[in-house]
């Protein structure tokens, strides 16, 4: 072992020390580094140390926001069963309302043994959060894919749904069933979802309906990604004479189902509702809730190939790998009110 350590460190350049650490997986070593011993293994024919861990179980940080939003369990259930087929084991941490920071989590995950991490709806997604956190795990050569959202400064692989087609495809159904006065219910502005969302908002109904921008700018509703918060937004976009409303998550769009009763009108007869997520049981609500179904399931899929592959020494690029969502039509929607003749 001493004279296997001694030649793949003098191939690579590197301290016996620090081949050690790459063989057992230690965090610590910085990218390039890694990369070069990696080098040297394949040079001297040994094995790659992360592709014996792929089959024996390495663990895998996952980090999540909440649990409270139902899509979260079922991203955190995807990328579980992605791991699991891959031989690894995902440690689960959440910050939640009063939970850890980010960067609390992330230590303790690396410093508990995790190869690596998956981060979903972290610091990436807030245009005005501190991204400091993130070059620290690269300099001490932890692997990590962030999920739902977009940093160009921090050097990692992304994977988001495509929230602007989203928007579109919303938008789209519901001009198609008649709708004049769409309006938009989402989270806090700083969100790249967010502006992602209330910017392909803006030209689909420009496009398609031909207001301008000033006036789209009226019907977005800005607030939580929560029921109180749909419900919120939903007040303020029915006062503003909306027949129909995109909301940003299954759970503002149950919100939005409550304003609109507490108003005594009926969802879809008098306002029709489209949430987004799909999240688990929205086909029986009342009514069922037609939704954009984010595609959770291949963005675990993809979240854990880019991790694994990175871990494994072959990095895919440091950019954002989009996937689309689909239009599920249920009993949340119908006709718009008649068009008057004038």
């Amino acid at each position: 072992m001493t004279a296997r350590l001694a030649g793949i460190a003098a191939r690579a350049g590197v301290s016996e020390a620090t081949v050690s650490r790459v063989l057992n997986g230690r965090p610590g070593v910085a990218t390039d580094t890694r990369r070069a011993v990696l080098a040297a293994l394949d040079a001297l024919g040994y094995p790659h140390p992360a592709r014996e861990r792929r089959q024996g179980g390495a663990l895998i940080g996952l980090v999540m926001p909440e649990l409270d939003n139902p899509v979260f369990p079922a991203l955190a259930q995807a990328i579980g069963a992605a791991l699991a087929g891959r031989g690894c084991t995902p440690v689960l941490a959440t910050q939640g309302q009063e939970g850890s920071a980010e960067d609390e989590l992330t230590d303790m995950l690396v410093e508990r043994g995790a190869t690596g991490l998956i981060v979903v709806s972290g610091r990436h997604a807030d245009t005005t959060a501190d991204l400091g956190g993130y070059e620290r795990l690269r300099a001490r050569g932890v692997p990590f894919v962030l999920v739902d959202g977009y940093a160009p400064t921090v050097r990692a692989p992304f994977v988001s749904p495509d929230d602007r087609a989203a928007v579109r495809l919303a938008v789209t159904h519901l001009v198609a069933l008649g709708h004049r006065r769409v309006g938009l219910a989402v989270g806090p502005a700083r969100f790249v979802p967010v502006i992602r969302k209330t910017g392909a908002f803006v030209e689909a109904v420009g496009e398609l309906l031909g207001q301008p921008e000033e006036e789209a700018e009226k019907l977005i509703g800005r607030s939580l990604f929560t029921l109180e918060g749909g419900q919120a937004a939903a007040s303020a976009l029915l006062d503003a004479g909306c027949t129909a409303l995109v909301c940003a998550s299954d759970m503002m769009a149950l919100g939005a189902i409550r304003a609109v009763r507490q108003r005594g009108l009926e969802v879809p007869r008098d306002v029709s509702v489209v949430g987004y997520d799909d999240s688990p049981l929205m086909a029986f609500t009342d009514p069922p809730l037609t939704t954009i179904r984010k595609p959770v399931a291949a963005m675990g899929r993809a979240a854990v190939h880019t991790l694994l592959e990175e871990i494994a020494g072959s990095p895919p690029p440091h950019s954002e790998f989009v996937f689309l969502p689909e239009l599920v039509v249920r009993g949340s929607t119908a006709s718009g009110p008649p068009r008057s003749a004038s």
